[in-house]
C-alpha cells in the first residue's frame, strides 16, 4: 500500500472546484470599510471569480482533484458535438 494523499483542508476552505474542474474563488475588498466602494462594485465583489488556469492547476493538486481539467472538458464537448452534427448531417439528405 502505498501513501494515501490527503487533500488541504484550508484550500478546501477556501476555493470551491467545479464539475468541469474550474476553480472559484472569494474576492478580496469585502470585509471591511465598504461605504467607499459604490453599489455596483460591492454587487461584482458578492459573485465568486473564477481562478486563472496556471494558478488553478496548484489549487486543483492541492485538493486532490488535478485529474479535471476545464480545457480537456471542453475540447471533449466540442467533439461529442461535432460527432452528433456527423450524425444528423447523413440523416438529413
Amino acid at each position: 500500500m502505498g501513501y494515501k494523499l490527503k487533500p488541504k483542508k484550508a484550500v478546501l476552505a477556501r476555493f470551491k472546484v467545479t464539475k468541469k474542474g474550474k476553480v472559484k474563488r472569494h474576492h478580496s475588498l469585502t470585509s471591511h470599510l465598504r461605504s467607499s466602494r459604490t453599489s455596483a462594485k460591492k454587487r461584482q465583489l458578492r459573485r465568486p471569480a473564477m481562478m486563472a488556469e496556471g494558478m488553478a492547476r496548484n489549487v486543483r493538486r492541492m485538493v486532490g482533484m488535478s485529474h479535471k481539467n476545464p480545457i480537456r472538458a471542453a475540447h471533449e464537448q466540442r467533439v461529442i458535438e461535432a460527432q452528433k452534427q456527423a450524425e444528423a448531417a447523413p440523416a438529413t439528405k
